[in-house]
């Protein structure tokens, strides 16, 4: 009932102003648009489960969000590391996540782009660092002249168990 709900959607600038719960929508309600937003009227604004989302018989600590360098230059790479801890009593694996954003590009860009993931496996109370390369071509993009290129300007990045859950970072393309 939640689809198309999508993780990397694109950001209208059109928050809900108001959001009913399901309670408050009576018995044979008109589905209408509430004005300008972006929303399903019967299920919220967010879906059940975000995209990424797993079960484990244990839980999992992200921690020490780190980058090899704030300004990235065009040609270059960054590195971004994390250490996952199984905080747990019984030994799991987990998939970690990277997402990135683009603040600012020449067309719209979405809120969120996953750009890698790696599973581990963990013994309970175990710790492993975590990391991920970022090169140009990952955050390039094809623009209005379908060129596929990378833009200068801010960028975040996460690192988490899914797409809503964990860690921000941020860095400049030079």
């Amino acid at each position: 009932g939640q689809i198309p709900m999508y993780y990397n959607y694109n950001n209208t600038g059109r928050p809900a102003t108001w959001i009913p719960s399901l309670d408050e929508i009576g018995v044979e309600a008109p589905q209408t648009s509430l004005g300008n937003t972006s929303f399903y009227l019967d299920s919220g604004i967010k879906p059940l489960f975000p995209f990424g989302y797993g079960l484990s018989y244990t839980t999992y600590e992200y921690s020490e969000l780190t980058l090899s360098t704030s300004e990235m230059i065009m040609n270059d790479e960054i590195t971004v590391r994390a250490t996952i801890k199984n905080t747990g009593n019984r030994d799991g694996e987990e998939i970690v996540q990277l997402y990135i954003r683009d603040m600012v590009g020449s067309i719209i860009r979405p809120v969120k782009e996953l750009k890698g993931f790696k599973k581990i496996a963990l013994k309970a109370g175990e710790s492993q660092n975590v990391e991920f390369k970022l090169t140009k071509n990952d955050l390039s993009f094809f623009g209005q002249d379908m060129q596929f290129k990378a833009e200068p300007g801010e960028f975040k990045v996460w690192i988490g168990t899914n797409s809503v859950e964990g860690l921000e970072g941020g860095f400049v393309l030079k």
